[in-house]
């Protein structure tokens, strides 16, 4: 299955399904989202932001959000 037909498939849709779709597809990112965070995470790629976060937080230079 190519994007294009995936397109196309989503154009087509009444809008009750595409409502369905979104909802299902919102779903479906925000859990992949977190998947890739917690990779990252388990493979130390956020471990210098930390590091970075926590000496701004100690130094107090850090600024409240």
């Amino acid at each position: 299955m190519r994007v294009e037909d995936i397109e196309q498939g989503i154009l087509g849709l009444p809008q009750d399904q595409l409502k369905q779709f979104r909802a299902w597809y919102e779903k479906f990112d925000a859990n992949k989202w977190d998947e890739q965070i917690e990779q990252d995470a388990k493979d130390g790629k956020l471990d210098a932001i930390a590091d970075s976060a926590l000496a701004e937080y100690k130094s107090g230079s850090a600024r409240r959000l």
